[in-house]
């Protein structure tokens, strides 16, 4: 791997300014390869070299993957006039070049994956991959079996003809049907228009799982935390639809 400065390791690792990494190196707080006289401009191979910070190992990330329990009313976007969810990264999670690695609507809420790999969010939101993302959907009324097995089958929309999507009845919440529907593609609004076909229209939406990852429900709406690299791996899980 390419060596990299000293300070601008310290700066993308712990999430602080290269001023602030500079203060620490001048008070002898970092060590690298076990040597204290070192400067800013000393050139480290991050993933050869062990660098300590106060006496804590520096783990090397290359790339940050973050799980946020999207709320309604933020939008999925890195600049806008509105709230964005990188607006509701706290200090510790922020860096350069993180985005939303796929859309979800304004009053949608769930998982989303919020990244700086570009390789990654390009597999995983490959239409070639079929990486599934399952939803909650709250609907005006019930399915009829004739509208579910349009949709198992693969309705057609306008101009698009969808691939088959999985969708189960889950709960009666507030008196309306929770379904879960699973799609293997992302088309612009589109749960929200295979039922508004059916005159069914969409009460609420929430993501619920992206691959073999399901949404912590331990994290409350606005909440993010780091994935480990067992749940990075889980997104490009491959699963069979729920048709039941």
């Amino acid at each position: 791997m390419d060596t990299i400065r000293l300070d601008k390791y310290l700066a993308s690792q712990l999430q602080i300014s290269r001023t602030d990494a500079k203060k620490m190196l001048r008070r002898g707080e970092v060590t690298v390869r076990g040597k204290e006289k070192i400067t800013p401009e000393t050139q480290i191979d991050p993933e050869q070299d062990a660098v300590f910070a106060a006496g804590k190992a520096i783990g090397y990330r290359a790339h940050y993957y973050i799980v946020l329990h999207k709320p309604a009313g933020v939008v999925s976007a890195t600049k806008d006039a509105e709230k964005t969810v990188l607006d509701l990264l706290p200090p510790s999670l922020r860096r350069t070049g993180l985005f939303p690695a796929g859309r979800l609507d304004k009053d949608t809420t769930g998982l989303m994956l919020i990244t700086d790999d570009g390789d990654f969010a390009h597999r995983m939101l490959s239409p070639a991959r079929h990486v599934e993302k399952a939803y909650e959907v709250t609907l005006e009324r019930n399915v009829t079996e004739a509208e579910q097995k349009c949709i198992l089958e693969g309705m057609r929309l306008g101009e698009d003809q969808l691939k088959p999507a999985g969708l189960r009845f889950l709960r009666e919440e507030n008196g309306l049907p929770v379904y879960e529907i699973v799609l293997t593609e992302g088309r612009y609004h589109q749960i929200k228009r295979m039922f508004g076909a059916q005159k069914n229209p969409v009460c609420a939406l929430k993501r619920i799982r992206l691959g073999g990852l399901a949404l912590d429900e331990s994290l409350a709406p606005g909440e993010s935390r780091m994935l480990t690299e067992a749940e990075v791996g889980l997104i490009l899980e491959k699963r069979d639809c729920q048709k039941k």
